[in-house]
């Protein structure tokens, strides 16, 4: 099965340019058909593998659960809470905060959790745009939560995160999921939420919980119709 590096982007949750980027390092296997780079499913699958990363293709199944009965994205929300005025002075130092905001883990993982999500930062920013990041493990924590949690922090002042459009961070959703079938489950969906101008405007007003999870369950209900 050929592949486009749109879809190989996609598959092992990487920004186009940083694909590319790994081409000209030669750090990902590729056939060449003339000027062309040309990716290979079963190639690209054994080396994620290999160097512990994800890689899903539309349509593949993670696990054997089905997909109606993955969780909403207000119920992960719940479990994870909303947290006000978090501070950082920097983005590890936001990040830092953020995690010991997740009272819910061990010590131990806690710490897993923020060398894995630094680690994430360092191979390419979760900062998406507009002022939002959603900081994530590449792969499960050694011992993840039962079901999918998104921890909500509002970051005063806002922090800069090497964005895609530079813009400095005011909320952070830290996804952390037992599978990849649930983190790319709720990433959809909460990249439906962040699409929409007034939503994002509506978060820049740092909003308290219940009225972040009424709006959150309007928009999983547009999502749900379609």
């Amino acid at each position: 099965m050929k592949l486009s590096m749109r879809t190989v982007a996609g598959a092992l949750d990487l920004p186009v340019s940083t694909l590319d980027r790994w081409i000209r390092q030669g750090r990902i296997p590729i056939q060449r058909s003339g000027a062309d780079a040309v990716f290979t499913h079963a190639a690209l699958k054994k080396w994620a593998a290999t160097h512990n990363l994800s890689f899903s293709l539309s349509g593949e199944k993670a696990d054997d659960q089905a997909p109606e009965a993955l969780d909403s994205l207000v119920s992960a929300m719940k479990r994870g809470k909303v947290y006000r005025r978090v501070f950082g002075a920097d983005a590890t130092a936001a990040l830092r905060s953020a995690v010991d905001c997740i009272d819910f883990l061990a010590e131990d993982i806690r710490n897993e959790l923020l060398e894995k999500l630094i680690e994430r930062e360092r191979l390419a920013s979760t900062g998406i745009g507009k002022g939002i990041a959603i900081p994530h493990p590449r792969d499960p924590l050694s011992r993840p939560p039962e079901a999918p949690v998104i921890t909500t922090c509002f970051l005063e002042p806002p922090v800069g995160f090497n964005a895609i459009d530079d813009r400095p961070v005011f909320v952070f959703f830290v996804l952390i999921s037992p599978t990849l079938q649930h983190h790319l489950h709720l990433l959809s969906r909460l990249s439906f939420c962040i699409r929409d101008r007034e939503f994002v405007a509506f978060l820049g007003r740092h909003p308290d919980a219940l009225d972040l999870y009424s709006h959150v369950a309007g928009f999983e209900k547009q999502l749900d119709a379609l």
